[in-house]
């Protein structure tokens, strides 16, 4: 659906929106007033949060706690042109959001994200993910 279809979101996660998770990227954009507009209408249940679509940490993090505190989930997403800094893959575990969305290993750029958030695991122990389904 367009970006700015906030009927059909609505209607499809009237739909099945108890079923499915429905990502409102394009919707959404990481962007508060949108966030809010969605949870108003009920347009979608999830967020994907690009940090750098809304232009500041502090605003992908509030974003974030309003998805949160709206029993939402939240992905956490790398964008095109990435580069082969890990730091996303610590937001997704201090965010606490349990999903995150950095494509397939297949380049090094993406690999050092899977990494970190094994390195993360080492550290922390399995505990700090249980709460996304983890021991």
């Amino acid at each position: 659906m367009d970006e700015d279809d906030w009927s059909g979101w609505t209607a499809l996660t009237e739909k099945i929106g108890n079923k499915v998770q429905l990502v409102g990227d394009d919707l959404l954009v990481t962007n508060v007033t949108r966030i809010e507009k969605a949870l108003e209408e009920k347009s979608c249940n999830a967020l994907l949060l690009k940090i750098n679509q809304i232009g500041s940490i502090t605003e992908s993090i509030l974003a974030s706690e309003l998805a949160s505190k709206n029993n939402w989930n939240v992905i956490v997403s790398h964008r095109s042109g990435e580069t082969s800094d890990s730091f996303i893959a610590d937001l997704v575990v201090g965010l606490g959001s349990g999903q995150s969305k950095f494509g397939a290993p297949a380049r090094s750029e993406r690999a050092v994200k899977y990494n970190r958030l094994l390195e993360i695991e080492e550290k922390l122990g399995k505990s700090s993910f249980s709460k996304f389904g983890g021991d």
